[in-house]
C-alpha cells in the first residue's frame, strides 16, 4: 500500500518560505567565495544531521568504488556530494541576478571555457532537429540547463516535480522558467512532452531517478530502474536525446558537456528493444561524465532502489 504523506500546515509552509528567501537574499549579496562557505556548512549539516541520506549516499558509493577507494575516500565524496548538493540551489539563485542585462553571453564565457562551442552544437542540434530532448543528470549545477539554453536562444519546456509547498514552488519555479521557457508539471506530462515537441521546442528533463513503472538499465555495473520517457519521445518523433551536464571545477570556473545526439536507428525490428538501446545509452553517456566528477553527484538519492512487484513500462 502506498504510503500517504501528511500534508504540512500553512505556517510550517510559510516558515519554510521566508527562511528561503532569507537564504536567497544572502546569496544574491554575497561573493561566490562567500556561497562555497554557506555551501559547506550546510553541506555538513545535511551530511552529519541526517543519516539516511549519509547512509544512502555511502552505500551507493561502496557499491561503485570498494574496489578503487578506500572507506574513508568513500566518506569524503559522500560529504562532498551533500556539499555541491547545497551549491546547486545557492549558485542559481546567484546566477539569476548576476547573468542579465545586454553583455550576458561575455558573462557567462568568464565563467566556463569553450562555451561558444557548446552553444553552437546545441543550437544545431535543436535547429536541425526542429526540437530535441536534453536531458541531464544530477550532477554539478543542472539548474543551470535553462538560462543556458535561453542565451544560446533554445526554447525549452522544462519537466519537474511540483513541490509540496505552492509558496516555495513559485519562489523556485520563477527561477527555472526564464524568458522563452516553461514548467510542465512531472506528472501526467507525456502528453504535453508531445504537443511541445511537435511545436518545435526542446525539452529539459531529469531522467536519473529510480522510478517504479521503467526500464531496468545496467548503471555503474547495477540494475536500476529508469524512465524510458526521452527514449519514447525519440522513437516515437523522431528526436535526438542529447546528455548536458555542467561541472564546478577551480576557481569558479565551470566545465560544460554537450554529447553528440542520440538518433533513433532505421528500420530496427522492435521499438521496444530501441527504447532499451536509446536509455541504456543515455545513462552510460551520463555515467561517464559522472566518473570524472563523482563529488557532485547525488549520491544520497535511492538511485538503485528496488521495488516489490515492479511494473515495466514497456512490458
Amino acid at each position: 500500500m502506498k504510503r500517504k504523506h501528511k500534508k504540512k500546515s500553512k505556517p510550517v509552509k510559510l516558515l519554510e518560505y521566508y527562511a528561503a528567501c532569507v537564504i536567497v537574499s544572502i546569496a544574491r549579496a554575497i561573493p561566490f567565495w562567500g556561497i562555497k562557505l554557506i555551501g559547506k556548512i550546510l553541506g555538513d549539516v545535511l551530511f552529519f544531521l541526517v543519516p539516511k541520506r549519509r547512509n544512502i549516499a555511502i552505500d551507493n558509493l561502496d557499491h561503485v568504488y570498494s574496489r578503487e577507494k578506500s572507506p574513508g575516500e568513500i566518506s569524503r565524496i559522500a560529504r562532498e556530494s551533500c556539499r555541491s548538493f547545497v551549491y546547486t540551489f545557492l549558485e542559481i539563485v546567484k546566477f539569476r541576478y548576476l547573468f542579465t542585462g545586454p553583455n550576458v553571453i561575455e558573462k557567462m564565457k568568464s565563467y566556463a571555457d569553450n562555451l561558444d562551442e557548446l552553444f553552437i552544437k546545441a543550437k544545431k542540434i535543436h535547429d536541425e532537429s526542429g526540437g530535441c530532448i536534453f536531458v541531464t543528470p544530477h550532477l554539478g549545477n543542472w539548474e543551470v540547463l535553462p538560462h543556458v539554453c535561453s542565451v544560446a536562444g533554445i526554447p525549452l519546456a522544462i519537466v519537474a516535480r511540483p513541490l509540496d509547498n505552492e509558496y516555495l514552488e513559485k519562489l523556485i519555479f520563477s527561477s527555472r522558467a526564464v524568458e522563452g521557457q516553461f514548467i510542465i508539471p512531472k506528472k501526467n506530462a507525456l502528453f504535453v512532452l508531445q504537443r511541445t515537441l511537435q511545436k518545435g521546442t526542446s525539452i529539459g528533463m531529469l531522467p536519473d531517478q529510480s522510478t517504479m513503472k521503467g526500464l531496468v538499465i545496467n548503471f555503474f555495473g547495477r540494475p536500476a530502474t529508469t524512465t524510458p520517457v526521452p527514449a519514447v519521445l525519440a522513437v516515437t518523433y523522431k528526436r535526438p536525446v542529447v546528455v548536458v551536464a555542467a561541472c564546478r571545477k577551480e576557481n569558479n570556473k565551470y566545465e560544460g558537456f554537450v554529447s553528440d545526439p542520440i538518433w533513433p536507428g532505421e528500420g530496427y525490428k522492435s521499438e521496444k528493444e530501441e527504447i532499451l538501446r536509446i536509455t541504456q545509452e543515455i545513462t552510460r553517456n551520463m555515467e561517464s561524465i559522472i566518473r570524472k566528477y563523482p563529488e557532485q553527484y547525488l549520491w544520497m538519492h535511492n538511485r538503485w532502489k528496488t521495488y516489490e512487484g515492479k511494473k515495466e513500462i514497456m512490458s
